[in-house]
């Protein structure tokens, strides 16, 4: 671990690989969408377990927890596995390209919530980097309309996912400021695979019966995709900025349509491409919007103690 420690920006890349390949190992899957959601998660859940019940630090603070915030976490964990059921089938209906670049939009609903729901402001150019996004799925919609198919659907699935996981985000900054990532994305992680784990059973689906290759993209999706992948870079946000951070999730969909060109020949439209770079353009504007407002609160902070 001190080799990483010493080379951070080795696990950036990591992290990036780890989460470009979540949309590949979806492909894989024989399982309903929501079956190989749940998979993910209770593999994740079974991973964690080891970690948290064996630190006497985190199962004080697990016992420790309110009811306020369980019940937080648990509705947290609930938007969490209607991301993950909605982003799973849209992949199966429409392309990678296509499904992270709208996906990876997550930023900028998380900034429309934060103005609606939280009574917050946005600087014009926040504003202005919100159009540019929202232009730029626009594009790939039109592109995926004259492509026929299902394409559209999955480009809508896409963008729910993307406000739900808007909401999970919205609900993890209020709970994390009294608790550690660790605690609170097990707790999330528990409701999210009892929620998905339910909406199998009244669905009148079975977690069983789909074959050990769904079983197995599950585990790789918890290992690769979760842990190797998201809690990466909560970690890697110890050595870089948050905006680096933000700015390096970007490359998702540009190495996640690699990734499809080579293995499933998913060759992207013109107007597809466009599309995919206008909208990775405005989440990057926003990024960088929002990095320069923390920089002047920081700033004005310590300018108050001075």
């Amino acid at each position: 671990m001190k080799w990483f420690e010493k080379h951070p920006m080795s696990m950036i890349v990591v992290g990036i690989l780890g989460v470009s390949l979540s949309a590949i190992f979806v492909k894989y899957s024989q399982a309903p969408s929501v079956v190989t959601a749940a998979y993910r998660l209770l593999w994740t859940v079974a991973l964690m377990l080891p970690m948290v019940f064996g630190s006497r630090n985190f199962r004080k603070e697990l016992a420790a927890a309110d009811r306020r915030t369980v019940v937080l976490c648990a509705v947290s964990g609930i938007f969490l596995a209607l991301h993950f059921t909605a982003w799973f089938e849209s992949l199966n209906q429409t392309s990678v390209a296509s499904s992270t670049a709208i996906v990876c939009t997550e930023v900028i609903w998380v900034a429309v919530g934060f103005l609606v729901v939280l009574g917050g402001r946005i600087p014009k150019m926040a504003a202005a980097s919100i159009a540019v996004t929202v232009a730029g799925s626009l594009m790939i919609a039109l592109s995926d309309y004259s492509a026929g198919g299902n394409h559209l659907w999955g480009d809508a699935l896409a963008l729910a996912a993307a406000m739900f996981s808007a909401v999970y985000t919205l609900i993890g900054r209020q709970v994390r400021r009294g608790m550690s990532t660790t605690v609170y994305t097990f707790i999330v992680y528990v409701f999210c695979a009892l929620s998905l784990c339910g909406a199998t059973f009244f669905s009148g689906q079975s977690l069983t019966g789909h074959g050990m290759s769904s079983v197995v993209v599950g585990l790789l999706l918890a290992v690769f995709s979760t842990l190797l992948g998201h809690s990466i870079f909560s970690w890697c946000l110890k050595y870089f900025s948050p905006s680096f951070v933000s700015a390096s999730k970007l490359c998702e969909p540009v190495a996640a349509s690699l990734f499809a060109m080579m293995l499933f020949g998913e060759i992207p439209a013109a107007l597809q491409v466009a599309g995919g770079l206008v909208t990775v353009g405005g989440v990057l504007l926003y990024s960088r919007v929002e990095s320069g407002q923390a920089g002047r609160r920081a700033a004005g902070k310590e300018a108050a103690r001075a």
